[in-house]
Formats: structure tokens, C-alpha cells, sequence
């Protein structure tokens, strides 16, 4: 009994209805527009139905791996580092981590692949330098109780002097370059070292200490590449465009399939495999975990491995080529370039749900808040954000208008409300930013406006790039003002039970 319970997750059904619920809304969108304002060849359309089934597949596995594994090895890893006494140890162990995972995080290497000007390699060392980094300020934040809204208004400041210096070809690829680098490889990890981190920790805070390591961690790859722009100040840059596939029956749609899966076996092997060397070294080290456990988890990282395969050769092969399309005979046409901003709010609002990351978050962060912050409340919230911020995209992509003028004035008042919100609902939120920008954003959304952006005849790196970064930026808003209505709601009640009381104390006759 004990070796099937290590084996299986009981809620294996649930997973697949859940995987289900999140891809079919998305894949009925992009049905609907290639019947009506968006026709399609039948082959891309093929391969976007070959990749919803894997979304499904992919998805299902992946959620119950991390369940089974990625959660309870970084939370037996973070407990373990906040009981050593050498307090240098888990600083160079964090450091090591960020730089390892994020090196092999799949949506960075996309990312860097944009940027032509700069080697591949330089970019990718520099970013993952800047997530170590962070994640030792994560730890140190955490350690000395530093409020988390000191901390982010600092760096953001920081940020946003830098990007004055920068070249305005750099500044939307380094706000992406922030959301993607905290994608489905590197979250459910660094989510859990934190849970496992703040474990230990009796004060109030230690709720909101479980969460905001993403969020720092969101942080280092914006500065590292808006660095890297001063310091190379390259030209013009012309970003490596979508191939489209010739696919004419479904015998080469899945033999397209085929051919790609080596390339996502080698390349989620190469992102899990420093997680899986850290956890045994650990594991040798401490004795953490009895024999089912580790059976458990072992099994878990398989599930996580096989479910992340299949989920990025879905949205890579099957979902960005159908993207590019949709996005560039949407805004081929005079009549029909306006229907980008509702169209993208409308997928917007649907495709936050499929991001595999995003069930590990609300999953959290229900448990750890006891239930005051719900699954579903929280979908909704993150869901809206998005809408907004895709909908924002599309129309900088028609009118050209700089990302600045929409990150400064989104930024400012994210980091405002983190002064009158519970700090818990902050943290979440700022790590709600980096999840919700994960690979769905970066193989389905960016062709989307890359496509949109070509067809106008725009600047791809300013125009089209910053989708990312817009995704990451409007659910530090939505999910704060959920808690400032959530904390004023809370002050009403206090205050109408306090009136209660005195009404009754006043009634109340006492003899003698």
C-alpha cells in the first residue's frame, strides 16, 4: 500500500479534469477564429490540436511530479538550510541553485535566441548570475525581516534608472527576460524553498516570508540585461523569426512531432538534472527522507520530467507557429488589426489558466494562507491582470506607444499599494508576476505580437517584445488590490462586531 501511495497520486482524475478545464477554453478561442475572422490552413491547425492534447498530457504529469517530488524536496532543502548553523552554507548553496536552474531553464534559452546582437552564452550567465544573487537577497530578506516592500521599491527604483542608460531596444527584452526566466522548471523549486525556508519561523510574518522568492528572483535577470545593453550598446537587431512548418496531412504533423522530441527529452534533461544532483547530494548528506519518501519522490521526478517533455513540444511545436499566424492575418487586414487588442484580452484571460507553474502557485498559496486566499479568487484575479496587460501589448504593437509609458506608471502603483496592503498578499502577488509569465507567454502570446508587429511593418524588439514583461506587471496590481479589498473587509467586520459589543455592554443592567 505504502509503495503504490509513493508511486501514484490519488488525485491523478482531478489532475487531468483540472489540465482539461485550462487548455479547452483556449483551444475553442483559436477554433472559432480560424472558422470565422481568421481562417487557417488545415495543417497548422492540426498541429495546434496535436499540441492541446499534449497541454492536457503535459500538464497532468507535471503538476502531480511536483507534487509528488519538486515540493517536498524544496521544502526539506529550505528547512534544512534555516536550522545550519554555518549561515554561509545555504548562501553559496542558493547562489549555486539559482545560477544552475536558471542556465537550464528552457523560455531563457528562447529568450536569448531573440538577441542576436549578444551571444547566447553571455546572456544566459549573466541572467542566471543575477537570479543567484537574488535568491541570497531572498534568503537574507527572510533571515533579518526585512519588509518585502522596502526591498522591492529599492531594486524597481534601481531598475528604472538603469533603463534610462539602456538602449530602447534592450528595455523590453530585459523586463521579459524577468518573467521567463521564472518559468515551470525553476518555480515549483524555488516556491518550496521558500515554504521550507519560513517553516521554521513563529513569527506573524512567517506566512508572507513563505512567499516573494520568485519575485526577488524576477528581479536580477531585468538588471543583468539592461547591463549587458550599456555595456554593449549594439545597433539595430533583427530577432530570429517563426519558421511555419509546410505541413500538409496528419501523418506529417506527427511526424513533425516525432523529430522534436529528442531536442525536449535532451532539453528538459539538462534543466531537471541539477535540482536532481543537488537533492541527492543533500539526501546523502542528512538522511532527510525514510524509503517511501524517496521512492515517492524519485517517481515524482519521472512524472515531472515526462509531463514537462510533453508540455513544451505541445506549445513549441503545436502553439507558436498558430500564433504568428493568427497574430499576422489578424493585422494584415485594415477591417480586422483592431480585433487584436479584444482578441488578445479575450486569450489573455484564458491561456494564465494553462500555465503549468500557476497550479503550483494557487495550490500554495491556499494551503499556506489557511484558506484566506482561495484558488479560484485568486485565478480570477490573475486571469483579469493578464487580460489587461495583453490587451495594453496589441495596442502598443498598433500605435507604437513606448513600454515605458506603461511599466512606470503599473510599477508605481504596485509598489504604493505594498505599503497599505498585508505583506502577505504582496508577496504573492509579486511572485504571481513571474509565474504567470511562463512558456504559454513566451510560445504563444510573443508570436502572437511578433506576427501582429511584422504584418504593420513594426519594430519587433520595441513593439512586439514586452508582452512578457506586461503579463508580469498587472497581477502585482490585481492580486493587491484583492487584498486591500480583502484587509478592508476584514476592518468593516472588526469594526461592526466592536459596535455589537458596546450596544450590548450599554443594555446590560448590573445589580448589586
Amino acid at each position: 500500500m505504502k509503495l503504490r501511495k509513493a508511486l501514484f497520486d490519488n488525485n491523478i482524475k482531478s489532475k487531468f479534469s483540472e489540465s482539461i478545464n485550462a487548455v479547452l477554453p483556449i483551444t475553442v478561442i483559436v477554433l472559432i477564429l480560424s472558422v470565422t475572422f481568421v481562417p487557417l490552413e488545415p495543417g497548422p491547425i492540426v498541429l495546434f490540436l496535436f499540441g492541446a492534447i499534449m497541454l492536457v498530457f503535459g500538464m497532468s504529469f507535471f503538476t502531480m511530479g511536483v507534487d509528488m517530488s519538486m515540493m517536498p524536496m524544496g521544502e526539506g532543502i529550505g528547512a534544512s538550510m534555516a536550522q545550519s548553523k554555518h549561515k554561509l552554507i545555504p548562501m553559496l548553496l542558493c547562489f549555486i541553485l539559482g545560477v544552475l536552474i536558471t542556465m537550464a531553464e528552457p523560455d531563457l534559452t528562447v529568450l536569448a535566441n531573440q538577441i542576436p546582437a549578444i551571444e547566447n552564452f553571455t546572456i544566459i550567465i549573466a541572467v542566471a548570475v543575477g537570479v543567484g544573487i537574488f535568491l541570497v537577497l531572498a534568503l537574507l530578506r527572510t533571515a533579518f525581516k526585512i519588509p518585502m516592500s522596502h526591498i522591492l521599491v529599492f531594486f524597481y527604483t534601481a531598475v528604472f534608472v538603469l533603463a534610462f542608460f539602456a538602449p530602447n531596444n534592450f528595455i523590453p527584452a530585459s523586463f521579459d527576460a524577468g518573467g521567463v526566466t521564472t518559468g515551470p522548471v525553476t518555480v515549483p523549486f524555488i516556491m518550496a524553498l521558500g515554504i521550507g525556508l519560513a517553516s521554521l519561523g513563529r513569527s506573524k510574518s512567517s506566512q508572507s516570508d513563505s512567499f516573494g522568492m520568485v519575485a526577488m528572483c524576477s528581479i536580477g535577470p531585468i538588471l543583468a540585461v539592461l547591463v549587458l545593453g550599456i555595456i554593449y550598446n549594439p545597433g539595430e537587431v533583427n530577432p530570429t523569426p517563426v519558421i511555419i512548418p509546410d505541413i500538409v496531412t496528419t501523418q506529417d504533423a506527427a511526424r513533425y512531432f516525432v523529430t522534436a522530441f529528442p531536442e525536449y527529452f535532451k532539453e528538459v534533461a539538462v534543466a531537471l538534472a541539477p535540482i536532481a544532483g543537488l537533492f541527492f547530494l543533500f539526501e546523502l548528506i542528512t538522511k532527510r527522507f525514510k524509503k517511501h519518501q524517496l521512492i515517492r519522490v524519485i517517481s515524482g521526478f519521472i512524472y515531472t520530467y515526462l509531463g514537462l517533455v510533453l508540455f513544451l513540444t505541445g506549445v513549441n511545436v503545436g502553439f507558436m507557429p498558430v500564433g504568428h499566424l493568427l497574430g499576422s492575418k489578424i493585422a494584415g487586414s485594415e477591417f480586422t488589426k483592431w480585433l487584436l487588442i479584444p482578441v488578445g484580452m479575450l486569450v489573455g484571460y484564458f491561456i494564465v489558466a494553462a500555465e503549468p507553474a500557476v497550479h503550483v502557485l494557487k495550490k500554495n498559496v491556499e494551503e499556506v494562507s489557511n484558506g484566506a486566499i482561495r484558488q479560484r479568487t485568486m485565478g480570477i484575479a490573475l486571469s483579469v491582470g493578464v487580460s489587461v496587460s495583453v490587451g495594453i501589448a496589441m495596442l502598443r504593437i498598433l500605435t507604437g506607444i513606448s513600454i515605458l509609458w506603461f511599466l512606470i506608471p503599473g510599477y508605481v502603483i504596485a509598489l504604493s499599494l505594498t505599503f497599505v496592503v498585508p505583506q502577505l498578499f504582496t508577496a504573492v502577488a509579486f511572485d504571481a508576476g513571474g509565474v504567470a509569465s511562463g512558456p504559454m507567454t513566451a510560445t504563444f502570446l510573443l508570436p502572437l505580437a511578433m506576427g501582429a508587429c511584422t504584418s504593420l511593418g513594426g519594430n519587433i524588439l520595441t513593439d512586439a517584445f514586452g508582452i512578457v514583461a506586461m503579463v508580469a506587471m498587472t497581477p502585482l496590481v490585481t492580486i493587491q488590490v484583492l487584498g486591500l479589498s480583502a484587509a478592508i473587509r476584514k476592518k468593516i467586520k472588526t469594526k461592526r462586531l466592536e459596535n455589537i459589543i458596546a450596544e450590548t455592554d450599554d443594555k446590560i443592567v448590573y445589580f448589586d
